[in-house]
């Protein structure tokens, strides 16, 4: 029971976010290998699709819309996101020249982190941290031994319980910032 927060919450979400990065590195160097850089060049759009696609779990859960189950619908915000990441992080790769589609990048690589943060590390953590403390009370220590023992852990929690104030005008900031790309992408097209 003495494991750590960190050890135990922290650090699989660290593991979770660094395989995106790692699918992002291995997908664009087998592009490479393959000599089909093209096809990165036009993920950007199908993962962008796959992202406004997740947003279903938002509308159900503002009841916006009645069909689905949360439960379901929130598996699906997460797989869609992070395979629509992938896609946008391998379309962005190392060739971007202009300062609009990095900032476009990195919103919607803050805006990841910061629903994983919601999903992955405030449940468990909760858990863990009420898990803690009942084993504490177990062993007859008083209140206050209790509190000073799982005083890192507590801390830690309360910070995490913050993300919502990132990731919802974050994700604004990625809507506007991505749409803004695919605009000037549409105006500056060579359509010839």
């Amino acid at each position: 029971m003495e494991r750590s927060l960190i050890r135990k919450e922290i650090l699989p979400f660290v593991f979770l976010f660094g395989s995106l990065v790692l699918a992002t590195v291995v997908v664009d160097a087998l592009l490479h290998q393959w000599d089909l850089v093209w096809i990165g060049r036009w993920l950007g759009i199908p993962g962008t699709f796959l992202i406004l696609l997740s947003f279903l779990y938002s509308l159900r859960k503002r009841k916006k819309i009645s069909f689905g189950k949360p439960k379901n619908l929130l598996a699906l915000h997460e797989t869609l996101t992070w395979v629509g990441a992938l896609m946008i992080l391998v379309h962005a790769g190392i060739h971007i020249y202009a300062i609009l589609p990095w900032l476009a990048l990195l919103a919607m690589l803050v805006n990841v982190i910061s629903g994983m943060t919601g999903k992955y590390l405030l449940d468990r953590s909760r858990r863990f941290l009420a898990d803690k403390k009942a084993h504490y009370q177990t062993q007859g220590l008083s209140d206050e031994e209790v509190e000073k023992r799982v005083f890192w852990d507590a801390t830690t929690f309360d910070v995490m319980k913050k993300w919502r104030v990132v990731h919802l005008p974050i994700t604004l900031a990625f809507v506007v910032l991505g749409l803004a790309h695919i605009l000037s992408i549409f105006l500056f097209w060579q359509w010839r």
